[in-house]
């Protein structure tokens, strides 16, 4: 990954506010990078929780495996609802 990537990722993920949900390729999209949606995971996975991961989900709506829990709970907060560990991405 490139510190442009980097850049342009972290500018679109913390732009994101409560209640707000983006895919990962949205947030790829956005950031210039269409087509990188597993790096924008990646680049979440390394990154010590310092970017508003939970408002980022999958295509299908699904919650990060493993973290699912905690993703689900913070997502709650912010008034998104979750069934069978999904969102509904028509809530946007």
């Amino acid at each position: 990954m490139t510190v442009a990537f980097e850049d342009a990722v972290t500018g679109v993920l913390d732009a994101l506010g409560p209640g707000e949900l983006m895919t990962y390729g949205e947030v790829a999209a956005e950031a210039g990078f269409p087509g990188a949606a597993r790096a924008v995971g990646s680049l979440l996975a390394r990154s010590d929780g310092g970017h508003p991961w939970w408002r980022v989900v999958t295509a299908t709506g699904r919650l990060v495996p493993g973290h699912d829990q905690e993703h689900a709970r913070r997502l709650r907060a912010e008034g998104i609802e979750i069934r069978a560990g999904r969102v509904s991405l028509s809530q946007r």
